[in-house]
């Protein structure tokens, strides 16, 4: 889990996954949303997919990127939760 939080962390990462909330894209697309170079969005793709917040398909020369839901899920539920969030001790 402190994977997925560390991938969590950053502003550049967080709006990867907004964006795959939308749909699958490929590598080029999602770097054509940034203004960083290819290297760098990369690498973020990279802690996303060792957090298994995302997972990847090739096909051919082309890889597509795609949310991993449940991990996600799992992640917010756990911050939530040490948060106090939506359990009785909260209120």
């Amino acid at each position: 889990m402190n994977d997925a939080f560390r991938a969590l962390s950053d502003p550049t990462r967080r709006r990867i996954l907004a964006l795959l909330r939308r749909g699958d894209m490929s590598a080029g697309e999602l770097a054509g949303e940034f203004d960083q170079a290819w290297p760098t969005i990369s690498g973020h793709l990279k802690v996303l997919r060792e957090a298994d917040l995302v997972q990847a398909d090739r096909h051919g020369t082309t890889i597509t990127y795609h949310l991993n839901v449940s991990v996600l899920e799992e992640a917010m539920a756990s911050l939530m939760s040490a948060l106090g969030i939506g359990t009785k001790e909260a209120s």
